[in-house]
């Protein structure tokens, strides 16, 4: 809608360059000055009214100002499409995120209730003591509380995507959360050795930038073309009669030219104001410009260096994560066999339920940073054809 509206303000500056003609009819019954006597004038014809003949680029500047504005519109618009794109997909891979959360708390939760059954029928007969009672018990209760904040986590994300979507997810998509995993997701393809750095002119926010700077000019010549004469035609051709029946009778036909000439002279300083304010414009619209542009460099270089150390990342995690499961088998067979104590078992289960919550958490991060890396990029990336990189 928005870029409606400024394709039709566009339209409406263009139509100044060209005449505007109207239809005129009009009918007078005035008193004569000489006999006092009333008399009727009919008049029929086409008329043109203080068309503004464009000497000085005045008007023409306006139009190239509206031209691009409504360009800068639509480059907004497919900005905040990528956007809407690149929110979608993150929301998306949360949500994913969360059901293996809530898997994994949910097994975690089972494991620590039998725990608890377990200690409590060793502290029954004798074997374990109170405090490996406690202890289990503070491991369940908290397992308990987690899955209730991750379950809230998970509905406040799929609230977050259905307000994105603005509809409900469908059922098919729904169901299909169970069986998804974010490993499974498939990898965005890898970004081409040497890309070049006018792939960021692809960016839809740097192109905006560009055509609002565009504009800033075209508003400068504008403001410098209000000091010069401003000359106007106005003029009409039509057949008059004083009486309706002699209205397209032969020798009723007549026409007029007022052409009109307007000079600035004394306006208190109006003009050198709007002068200055579209220079200032101008500066502004570099400077926001120059903005976007280094903007853009910052969050592609975040993007890349987010691309090279989250794989290394995720490959350490994921080593954690096998270690730890090994440490808690270990654990568990050396407190079975009255070896080690029962705190180095619940601390082996501590370990491994926060690594594996971090790898999952780590995951995730890898997959929302190739969507920004798309983002930043202007909408992604593909291998590049006949020498030119396209999106």
């Amino acid at each position: 809608l928005n870029i409606e509206q400024a394709r039709a303000q566009f339209q409406i500056q263009r139509a100044d360059l060209f005449p505007a003609v109207n239809g005129i009819a009009s009918a007078t019954r005035q008193p004569n000055t000489a006999t006092g006597q009333y008399g009727n004038q009919f008049q029929v014809g086409l008329g043109v009214s203080a068309w503004e003949i464009d000497f000085f680029g005045r008007v023409r500047a306006l139009k190239e100002q509206a031209l691009a504005q409504y360009l800068a519109t639509d480059e907004a618009r497919k900005s905040a499409q990528i956007s809407l794109v690149a929110a979608v997909a993150q929301g998306w891979f949360n949500l994913l995120a969360d059901e293996e959360l809530l898997d994994l708390s949910r097994r975690t939760l089972g494991t620590r209730e039998e725990s608890v059954k377990l200690t409590r029928l060793r502290l029954e007969n004798g074997v374990s003591s109170e405090l490996d009672n406690s202890q289990a018990e503070s491991l369940a209760q908290t397992a308990r509380a987690t899955y209730a904040q991750q379950q809230r986590q998970r509905l406040q994300d799929e609230n977050a995507l259905v307000l994105l979507l603005g509809q409900q997810l469908p059922e098919d998509i729904r169901a299909s959360l169970g069986q998804a995993r974010l490993a499974d997701a498939p990898a965005m393809p890898g970004l081409p050795a040497g890309l070049p750095s006018d792939l960021l002119t692809r960016r839809p926010d740097i192109r905006q930038a560009e055509q609002l700077l565009i504009g800033a000019n075209a508003n400068i010549g504008a403001a410098r073309a209000a000091f010069f004469p401003r000359i106007s035609l106005t003029a009409q051709a039509g057949t008059v009669s004083n009486e309706l029946s002699g209205l397209f009778k032969s020798g009723s036909w007549a026409f007029s030219l007022a052409p009109q000439l307007t000079l600035p002279i004394f306006n208190a300083g109006a003009n050198q104001a709007n002068l200055e304010s579209a220079r200032a414009g101008r500066e502004i619209a570099v400077a926001q410009y120059e903005k976007s542009i280094q903007t853009a460099f910052r969050e592609v270089s975040d993007a890349l260096a987010g691309q090279a150390t989250l794989q290394e990342q995720l490959d350490a995690q994921r080593a954690t994560r096998q270690a730890d499961a090994r440490r808690t088998e270990l654990s568990d067979l050396r407190y079975r066999n009255g070896v080690a104590s029962y705190l180095d078992f619940l601390d082996a289960q501590r370990s491994l339920y926060a690594s594996e919550q971090t790898l999952v958490q780590t995951r995730l991060l890898q997959l929302q940073n190739q969507v920004t890396l798309y983002k930043v990029l202007g909408g992604g990336w593909s291998e590049p054809q006949q020498g030119t990189p396209r999106s």
